[in-house]
């Protein structure tokens, strides 16, 4: 049966805002994301006039009913995948996911994704929350990149989460191996990320476009006189492959990108045999986001979660100590 929600009328000094944007504010059970679905779908009127703009504006003394229908399942199917679950409660859920998993269906993936496995572990909880096409993802990991996410569970968390998200105020940082030593050892690269102008399926550090990105790094280790460095890399902004793209144009590619990093390998000639062969058949960018920290939607409080490093960036790494 549906649900019906009726926010009090529009303030006068609230007219002109945006009806999504407005709703929200008085809905905080329900996420923008959920709300703008609702609108274009039909399920919102005022005065018995339904309106399917999410752009419209509103007026001082207007009224709105918002229908919520039940949730209806997500189109992606529920398949018993493993997930390593780090931590769960009623409102989200932490994984530590393996690289080689993507992390919603798309075109050339459209099963065995995480939302897939996210589906069958949480039920029905899920489906409907942020989205039907990817319910429960306020963010994402690259395929071949290990590590932390969250999911959300449930309205109230998918908001606070990508409210979160949006404003960069969460604590994420990496462990990347990269090819030589960045000078200076700890610094921060600055750069627009958009689009290669050369090569759309790429991303680039761009001038006069682009989006703002900043990373700061900082070399925890080095290898083969500094043939190849383990850094920290801390996120103050979430662009697409920002990581992989920054430390490119510092030079410093991350070992395995098959995107970045071909013929990149830098001076491995003072390695080992064994080493060289361990780092040429590394078959993916040596990733992995190891610690994730926010504020708990519902209980208040930062919490923070680390993870290991992934047993394949971890094998190389101990192959690269040998030497």
């Amino acid at each position: 049966m549906s649900q019906r929600l009726d926010p009090n009328p529009v303030e006068p000094d609230e007219a002109g805002a945006r009806l999504d944007k407005w709703l929200a504010a008085h809905l905080p059970e329900l996420s923008r994301t959920r709300i703008k679905s609702l609108i274009e779908e039909g399920q919102v009127s005022s005065a018995g006039v339904t309106i399917a703009d999410p752009s419209h504006r509103v007026k001082s003394g207007q009224s709105y009913t918002v229908g919520v229908p039940p949730d209806r399942p997500a189109e992606p199917e529920a398949q018993a995948i493993a997930l390593d679950v780090v931590y769960e409660d009623e409102d989200l859920i932490v994984i530590n996911k393996p690289a080689g998993m993507v992390v919603h269906p798309a075109p050339g993936n459209l099963d065995e994704t995480l939302v897939n496995a996210l589906l069958a572990h949480c039920g029905e909880s899920l489906a409907g929350i942020g989205g039907v096409k990817r319910p429960g993802i306020v963010h994402r990991l690259d395929k071949d990149t290990s590590g932390l996410m969250v999911a959300a569970k449930t309205d109230i968390a998918h908001r606070s989460l990508s409210a979160q998200f949006a404003a960069h105020s969460l604590e994420r940082a990496y462990q990347a191996l990269v090819w030589g030593l960045p000078n200076p050892s700890k610094g921060e690269i600055e750069g627009n990320i958009g689009r290669n102008p050369r090569d759309r399926k790429k991303m680039a550090v761009v001038k006069g476009g682009g989006k703002t990105a900043l990373t700061r790094y900082e070399v925890l280790k080095t290898f083969g006189g500094g043939a190849v460095s383990l850094v920290e890399c801390r996120l103050a902004t979430g662009r697409t492959h920002q990581i992989r793209v920054h430390m490119t144009s510092k030079g410093h590619p991350l070992v395995g990108d098959p995107v970045y990093g071909r013929g990149r390998a830098g001076k491995i000639a003072g390695l080992s045999l064994e080493a060289r062969q361990a780092l040429a058949g590394f078959s993916r960018q040596a990733l992995h986001a190891y610690l994730l920290g926010f504020s708990h939607p519902t209980k208040g409080g930062m919490v923070r979660f680390e993870s290991s490093m992934a047993p394949d960036i971890n094998a190389l790494i101990s192959t690269l100590e040998e030497m």
